[in-house]
């Protein structure tokens, strides 16, 4: 098939349209690209009509592994989604609003928004929440850089017992401004409370701390709140909203910034995205939370209403005196949220929390039990634990991959001398019989090892 087919201009034109930019040929404009990092050939198949590339993606999708079990989180968690939250959410009033720039058209979405703030208010037990943002990982950020600006120091200590995720997109954040960050290396998947006694001092802007933690592991983190305090810095909490069913909430424990993925209220996993992020705050710090917040009014009639207010974004104001620069707040995200946590209402998350815990602690039995497999005991967890295997926790993940089963998640890629070491996730889908399953795989896998 000629070039023709593909270009819908002559050689002629195409002469002309280089002739008029100065190059020679085609390949001129290549010229910046080093030569091996050029695509050979593009393979740029015929047309197809949509009947054709239908049954193509089918084809394709179709030489994907089918019907995995997993035992991963890590962040992002497989939990069950009423379905009253697709049908609301899929309401095309819903997925097709954008921005609610003109209060008079856009009171419903207003309204949504509003009341999702008034949720993550009382999920997290803290006086102000704004319109969601991104996802869990720019709200760490995002509350890293409120610290600072509240304080007007520049040292945040980091625990690295966070998610390396979100450690890395806050460290990408701040990496061109002026501010020191301190991470603090965990001691038995703990906050090493030590270290970080340390590094307290008037300089630190705030501490991020994680609970339950990447380990897997939840510490009460009240004491420590009153430590940071005593220094004038922020403790700021990234919370797992679904272990906030039975934990104490942030707000109780003395935290000032509380942030998280949403992900885990009623948004699929979907390969990683979209999610919501959240952030919610005491009222004292409100000016300075980043995005915009919905507030409740009434109009001249003294109906209630509802409008953007505080809209500290460099579209609204000065750009010297915004907040933040974020623009979508995944509201569809944050809407499917309100409508999960609405649906399942404040026992439902109770119940649903403690069936998380249970179907864990079960596993954790059963792990226990396997010659050469220790489960880490250094604190309480929720759905997620940390196990020690006696060899290479990539190795045993790649090995049950291949039996249908994704085991968790290797910790060696994010902290020296734990290859031995894999974080399992055990949610509410997660049946007795998948997870007797998992155990049963692990122990012939490791039936090879000599003790």
């Amino acid at each position: 098939m000629n070039d023709s087919h593909y270009c819908p201009h002559t050689p002629e034109e195409i002469a002309e349209m280089l002739s008029a930019i100065g190059a020679a040929s085609v390949e001129d404009l290549f010229a910046p690209i080093p030569t091996e990092l050029r695509a050979k050939t593009l393979n740029i198949p015929p047309g197809m009509s949509e009947f054709e590339t239908f049954s193509r993606m089918q084809e394709i999708a179709g030489e994907n592994v089918q019907g995995i079990t997993h035992f991963i989180g890590g962040g992002f968690y497989d939990h069950i989604i009423p379905s009253v939250v697709d049908h609301l959410a899929n309401r095309s009033e819903f997925y097709t609003a954008y921005t609610p720039y003109q209060p008079e058209c856009s009171q419903g979405t207003l309204q949504a928004l509003f009341e999702y703030q008034t949720a993550i208010c009382r999920l997290t037990g803290l006086d102000v929440s704004n319109a969601s943002l991104y996802d869990g990982g720019t709200a760490c950020a995002e509350a890293a850089m409120m610290a600072l600006r509240v304080t007007g120091r520049n040292k945040i200590v980091l625990d690295g017992c966070v998610s390396p995720f979100s450690r890395e997109v806050l460290k990408t954040y701040l990496f061109n401004l002026d501010v020191e960050v301190v991470e603090i290396a965990p001691l038995d998947g703990l906050l090493n409370r030590s270290l970080i006694a340390d590094v307290l001092d008037d300089t630190v802007a705030g501490v991020l701390i994680q609970n339950p933690n990447f380990f897997g592991s939840i510490e009460d983190f009240s004491a420590l709140a009153n430590q940071v305090h005593s220094v004038g810095a922020l403790l700021i909490g990234s919370v797992y909203p679904i272990s906030l069913g039975i934990l104490k909430s942030p707000g109780e424990i003395g935290i000032d910034i509380a942030v998280g993925d949403g992900q885990s209220l009623g948004n699929p996993l979907s390969f990683g995205g979209p999610s919501f992020g959240f952030i919610a705050a005491k009222k004292t710090f409100i000016r300075n939370m980043p995005g915009r917040i919905v507030g409740e009014t009434v109009d001249r009639n003294g109906k209630r209403g509802f409008v953007l207010t505080l809209q500290a974004r460099e579209q609204h104001i000065k750009r010297h005196k915004a907040t933040s620069n974020i623009c979508s707040n995944q509201g569809l995200c944050a809407l499917r949220g309100l409508i999960f946590l609405s649906s399942v209402g404040k026992e439902g998350l109770a119940e649903l929390a403690r069936l998380n815990r249970d179907k864990a602690e079960y596993a954790k039995s059963l792990f226990a039990e396997i010659p050469g497999v220790s489960v880490l005991q250094s604190a309480v967890t929720f759905n997620e634990f940390t196990i020690v295997l006696p060899k290479n926790a990539d190795d045993v993940v790649s090995g049950l991959l291949k039996k249908g089963i994704a085991a968790g998640v290797p910790l060696g890629q994010y902290y020296s001398g734990l290859e031995s070491c894999m974080v399992v996730t055990v949610t509410e889908k997660r049946t007795k019989k998948k997870i007797d399953q998992l155990v049963d795989a692990l122990k012939t896998e490791l039936a090879d090892v000599r003790f």
